[in-house]
């Protein structure tokens, strides 16, 4: 019943942008802390960013601090994440992701209990 559908991957050279979806259904989404996390071939799923329920409270990784945005529309039951000045380094499949509960680190994916199938975004140089 919960799902969450990633959206908006795609192939950018390196310097431009993307925008990510992600559209939650199935859940109380305007409870839930929603996270996007990435997973680069060979690579252990690393943290993005991440948006408490009421959008008021932003978490980024160092990588994203200045490039990326994330923010949510609860009307929506929807959370992007804004990729600017892409790098060839921000190759990866990225995830939503979501937790009906305050317990744990959000920057921890061990933390969330729903997530997205992915979507990929690959940066040429």
């Amino acid at each position: 019943q919960v799902q969450l559908v990633e959206s908006g991957g795609g192939l950018v050279q390196a310097g431009g942008s993307l925008r990510l979806s992600c559209a939650a259904s199935g859940m109380p989404f305007s409870d839930n802390i929603m996270g996007w996390f990435r997973q680069a071939p060979g690579k252990e799923r690393e943290f993005v960013a991440a948006v408490s329920p009421s959008g008021g409270s932003l978490t980024y990784a160092d990588s994203a601090k200045g490039r990326f945005t994330v923010s949510r529309d609860n009307a929506k039951n929807t959370v992007f994440l804004q990729m600017n000045s892409l790098k060839p380094e921000d190759t990866a499949v990225y995830y939503c992701a979501a937790r009906s509960f305050g317990g744990g680190s959000r920057l921890a994916a061990s933390s969330y209990n729903y997530w997205g199938q992915g979507t990929p975004v690959t940066v040429s140089s």
